[in-house]
C-alpha cells in the first residue's frame, strides 16, 4: 500500500475543498488518512488476491468527496475511474481535486446510477446504502467484479441482498476483512460480487 507521503498533496487539496463544502465532518478531518484514504486503498487487498483480473474501467457509485475513486485513480493510473454522484457540489469538489492534481484517468460525473449506460469491469461503492440497494444500482452495469465497502454487520446485509442477487444471476464470491489503522478496533469488509457465468449454472 502507498504510504501517507505519496498522498500529501492530495491531503492538502482535500482539506482546502473540505473547508468550503464540508465533504467530511470536521471531527473526521483528523482521521482523513485512517478512515477515508487508507480505507479506500483496501481495494489493493482485492487486487492482490485476484491478481489475474486487471480492470480497464471502474465506476465508483456515490463517490461523495471522492472515496474511494480519487485514491484509486491516483494509485492505478492505468484504470479509467468514473466518480459518480448525483449531488453537484460533491462532483464539483472532485472536479477541483482532479484539476489541481492533474489526475488524467479520473472522470467525475454528476448523475444517478440508474441513468447510466454501458458496462464496467469493476464497480465500487463506499458508505452509500445497504447492500441490496447497491446491488440494484451496480449489477445492471457490471461486467466483472463489484466491491462494496462494508462494516462488520456484513452477514445481515448479504442475507437481505439474496433476492436481488438472484434476479441478476450474481453471487457473493468473497468477503475480504481488514482493519483500519486506529487505536480502537475498526474492522471493515470488502464484499466481492460477480455475475455467475452460464457455465457455472449447470
Amino acid at each position: 500500500m502507498h504510504n501517507r507521503e505519496f498522498f500529501q498533496k492530495y491531503i492538502e487539496v482535500f482539506y482546502k475543498e473540505n473547508s468550503k463544502l464540508n465533504l467530511i465532518s470536521k471531527n473526521d478531518e483528523k482521521f482523513l488518512w485512517e478512515k477515508h484514504i487508507y480505507d479506500s486503498l483496501s481495494i489493493e487487498k482485492f487486487f492482490e488476491k485476484y491478481s489475474h483480473f486487471i480492470p480497464e474501467n471502474l465506476l465508483d457509485i456515490g463517490c461523495g468527496g471522492g472515496f474511494p475513486s480519487v485514491p484509486v485513480a491516483l494509485c492505478y493510473p492505468n484504470i479509467k475511474v468514473t466518480a459518480l454522484d448525483s449531488i453537484r457540489k460533491k462532483i464539483n469538489a472532485v472536479e477541483n481535486i482532479k484539476s489541481q492534481l492533474n489526475i488524467e484517468n479520473l472522470f467525475p460525473l454528476c448523475e444517478r446510477a440508474e441513468n447510466i449506460n454501458g458496462k464496467f469491469d469493476m464497480i465500487t461503492s463506499r458508505a452509500v446504502a445497504s447492500l441490496d440497494k447497491l446491488c440494484a444500482y451496480a449489477l445492471p452495469l457490471l461486467d466483472g467484479y463489484f466491491a462494496a465497502y462494508k462494516s462488520v454487520k456484513v452477514d445481515e446485509e448479504i442475507k437481505k441482498a439474496q433476492n436481488i442477487l438472484k434476479r441478476f444471476n450474481a453471487e457473493v464470491v468473497d468477503v475480504i476483512e481488514y482493519k483500519l489503522p486506529l487505536k480502537e478496533n475498526f474492522t471493515r469488509n470488502l464484499v466481492i460480487i460477480r455475475k455467475i457465468s452460464p457455465l457455472q449454472t449447470v
